[in-house]
């Protein structure tokens, strides 16, 4: 039997003599962060560091559409200048609420960690994203994670990057989850590591960019109600078919949980 039955309480057999090499892991998992890990989205939570926890009204009407990084970038040189500290930072992101379910989610990943490798691809920052997993104690899952870069500059002051340059016009200009996506299954495959399946579980519509890239192995979760599930529904009513990987919304993350728990019954 397969290995995949390790981890669900069925005993696996192995033909042969011998101990095998430990197989690559089956199926590769990708998350994004925002109200997909988390409830919130961070961008919006960290201004409870500020003082009087909200910004001026010039600061927040200066977003423009397929800018925000920009935006964020001016929204934390704000908070440096009113004196927000690197603690002030990581004690607003490591409080930030897990979204309904996800610690049921990531007690059944804990179990089968051999058979999911995970990664993490965010528009948030890297700052922020690790200090929420390490206090959930669930980073050591995670693979890789794909954000923009943060670091704190001579002043204290929290300073973001673009992650990268795309030609996608669909995403906005610092990052498209589609070339991450399909450029580290690329490198993988390169490394002799191919997947017989590939889990998504967003809620943006820069989620669906990378969703739509899935083949008809794969799954897309779609937080229900958000971007991501309403682009999925109308694209499959506009070009049926067009969206090839499965679609099961979720509301809490344990129907992700279960999803995947059943998968494995039936592979064993």
């Amino acid at each position: 039997m397969r290995r995949c039955c390790e981890g669900v309480g069925l005993p696996c057999l192995f033909k042969g003599v011998g101990m095998a090499a430990p197989r690559p892991p089956s199926y590769l998992l990708v998350f994004d962060f925002d109200e997909t890990i988390v409830a919130e989205n961070t961008d919006d939570s960290v201004v409870r560091a500020l003082p009087g926890k909200a910004l001026p009204e010039n600061l927040r009407q200066s977003l423009r559409e397929g800018s925000y990084n920009d935006y964020m970038r001016r929204v934390l040189a704000f908070m440096g200048d009113q004196g927000v500290t690197a603690g002030d930072f990581k004690a607003v992101y490591e409080n930030i609420p897990l979204s309904p379910g996800m610690p049921e989610l990531f007690q059944f990943l804990s179990k089968n960690h051999e058979l999911f490798e995970i990664i993490l691809i965010s528009d948030a920052n890297v700052f922020g994203i690790e200090a929420k997993l390490r206090a959930a104690g669930v980073y050591s899952l995670f693979r890789k994670i794909f954000s923009n870069p943060a670091s704190f500059d001579k002043r204290g002051y929290l300073t973001l990057g673009p992650y990268h340059s795309h030609k996608c016009l669909e995403c906005p200009a610092n990052m498209c989850k589609r070339k991450i996506l399909t450029e580290y299954l690329a490198e993988r495959a390169q490394e002799e590591v191919e997947f017989e399946r590939v889990f998504y579980v967003g809620d943006g519509a820069n989620d669906f960019c990378p969703s739509v890239a899935l083949t008809s192995s794969d799954v897309a979760f779609p937080r229900k109600g958000y971007p991501m599930h309403r682009m999925s529904q109308e694209m499959e009513k506009q070009q049926p078919g067009a969206f090839q990987a499965a679609v099961v919304p979720w509301e809490s993350a344990a129907e992700v949980a279960r999803y995947l728990q059943e998968l494995l019954k039936k592979k064993c």
